[in-house]
Formats: structure tokens, C-alpha cells, sequence
């Protein structure tokens, strides 16, 4: 399970004891104890989990064993084929894209990878992706809506690299043209934040027909350290829960203001408990809505998606 959050000490530690119990030979932990501890260990999952404060939210979303976007592509895909480059600097690797296959339609993929190893993610840069990111990312979604394609994004970035090569590049720009030119592509787009949503980062393949958000994940302008930053001058173990919540960057709130459209339950205990679960509740997920968006014509289709993001914020 890697290192226990910092609030849950208490759950770890029923985790241990109930993996030890398990491990013993048949009996000699008791099979009415295992099962009064499981009884337990569920309630405990299930107070703590339906109370978590914004911050807590954010520290879900990062769990260093949180399924990735290869992860979904291995559980949830077939037949992934992996696109390169942007023809013009080179192929960032925090941004993947590549034609897929689920329940038998054909899509295209796109997603950040964060990485797991160090090496891994420094070769990712964090999940943090540069422009050739975003110029790759466009032309392969401009390839998928010729060919009436669906596109996928699975987003979970802390943001865009701030970097200075990064910035003479155009980052920027490259972001504004990528949200404009997603908001006229004559395709179904699904995007699922499925970790972190920071900023113009995850905004850059953010606009879709169905926009969803898995229910301990967070999607906002800014990362809390970095809004603590501005308004308190530090961030600290104080200023940060602070931002979070003045933020209101959790599902439930977004959803409320029509940001997303829908919270995406994940397994108990957050999605790196069970990775499986939770690539079939997403698996399920895409796929309805690939159904449901492929009865729409083109006129129709682009008519909805505009009209959902003058939509958002207005509140009934």
C-alpha cells in the first residue's frame, strides 16, 4: 500500500494487522477475528473517507500508488498503440497518445504519465508536459475527428511545465490554441481527471463533450501549495488546507457548480486500493458514453459542447 496518509495512521495499521492475521496458517488467526477485523477496517474506510476535508482530497489524488494513465491503458484498453512527436520539436513523454480499442469501438488516447520510478518520472518531468505536449496531443485529436474517432483524455497533471524553455516555446499559446481547437472538433471527446487537475496543464486536453472526475480527485486554476503561496506567502501545514478549501477544487463541488458533469466513484479506500475496481467502474464509464455520444450528429454535438462551457459556473 506504500506509506499511510496522514490521516489514516488508524487504517494502516487494521490493514497490517488483518494482512498478518491472513497470512498466518488456516486458523490460527481465527476466522471470526479476520472477519470482525474486516467488519471494522470497512466502517473505518467508510467514516473517514465520506469526511475528508479539501486537503486530504489532494493528498488521495497524489498517493504515490494511484493508477496512472499506462495503468488504465493496460486494464481498461486493447490493442494500444502508442503515437509519436509533434513534427516540429520533439515527443514529450508526460503527454501519451495513441488509437485504442474498448468494447470493441475505436478511440483515440490521450493522457498525462506521471511515472512511478525516479527515473521514469524525470523522464515524464512529473507529469508536468511542454508544449511539443500539447502541439502533439492537437494534431493527433485533429487525425482522430477526420476519421470520426472518439477521444479519451485522461488528465492528471500538477500543471504545465514552468520551465524557461518551456515558456519560449509557447506554452501559453500552445495551451489557448489547444482549448480553442478542441471546442470546434467534429468528434466526441470524454475527459476523466483521474488524479490531479492543476491549472492550464490539465485544461490543455480538457474540453469535452462528457466531462468527468474521479471522486478523490482534484481539478483547479491553481495547486494549493502555489495559491498559499500567493495569498499567505508560505505554504505550510496551515496555509495549505487553508487554499484547498477556499479553492473548491473537490468533485462534489465542481460538479455543483457545473464544472464536470460527473463524480466518478472510486473503490473504498481511494482508487490505489483497488486499481482493478476501478479500471472497470471507469472502463464502464467511457463506454456508455461513447454510445450515448455517437447518436449526435456534428452540428448537434458542437452546438451541446459550447453551450456546456458558457454554462459553467452559473448556478441554479
Amino acid at each position: 500500500m506504500g506509506p499511510p496518509l496522514p490521516f489514516e495512521h488508524d487504517i494502516h495499521e487494521l490493514e497490517q494487522e488483518l494482512a498478518r492475521l491472513e497470512a498466518t496458517p488456516d486458523g490460527e488467526g481465527g476466522s471470526e477475528t479476520i472477519k470482525e477485523l474486516r467488519r471494522k477496517l470497512t466502517a473505518l474506510k467508510k467514516t473517514r473517507y465520506s469526511n475528508l476535508s479539501a486537503w486530504e482530497t489532494v493528498l488521495v489524488s497524489r498517493h504515490v500508488n494511484r493508477p496512472q494513465f499506462l495503468d488504465y491503458v493496460e486494464m481498461v484498453f486493447d490493442e494500444f498503440v502508442e503515437l509519436h512527436g509533434d513534427r516540429t520539436f520533439g515527443d514529450d513523454r508526460a503527454i501519451r497518445c495513441g488509437f485504442a480499442r474498448i468494447d470493441g469501438h475505436k478511440v483515440l488516447l490521450i493522457g498525462h504519465q506521471k511515472g512511478k520510478t525516479l527515473a521514469e518520472r524525470q523522464q515524464c518531468y512529473y507529469g508536468c508536459a511542454h508544449p511539443e505536449g500539447y502541439r502533439k496531443a492537437l494534431a493527433k485529436m485533429k487525425l482522430a475527428a477526420k476519421y470520426r474517432l472518439p477521444i479519451v483524455c485522461l488528465i492528471d497533471t500538477p500543471g504545465a511545465f514552468p520551465g524557461i524553455g518551456a515558456e519560449e516555446r509557447g506554452q501559453a499559446q500552445l495551451i489557448a490554441t489547444s482549448i480553442l481547437e478542441m471546442t470546434r472538433l467534429a468528434t466526441p471527446i470524454i475527459c476523466i481527471v483521474i488524479g490531479e487537475g492543476g491549472s492550464g496543464g490539465a485544461l490543455g486536453i480538457g474540453v469535452g463533450d462528457r466531462v468527468g472526475m474521479l471522486q478523490y480527485a482534484y481539478y483547479s486554476v491553481i495547486s494549493p501549495e502555489g495559491c498559499a503561496g500567493i495569498l499567505w506567502k508560505a505554504a505550510t501545514d496551515e496555509t495549505k488546507p487553508r487554499a484547498a478549501e477556499a479553492l473548491r477544487l473537490t468533485a462534489s463541488e465542481l460538479l455543483r457548480v457545473g464544472v464536470i458533469d460527473q463524480v466518478i466513484a472510486e473503490p473504498l479506500g481511494g482508487a490505489h486500493r483497488d486499481p482493478r475496481g476501478m479500471a472497470a467502474t471507469l472502463k464502464t464509464h467511457i463506454s456508455r458514453h461513447i454510445r450515448g455520444l455517437a447518436t449526435l450528429d456534428e452540428t448537434t454535438l458542437l452546438q451541446e459542447r459550447y453551450a456546456k462551457f458558457r454554462r459553467m459556473g452559473i448556478m441554479a
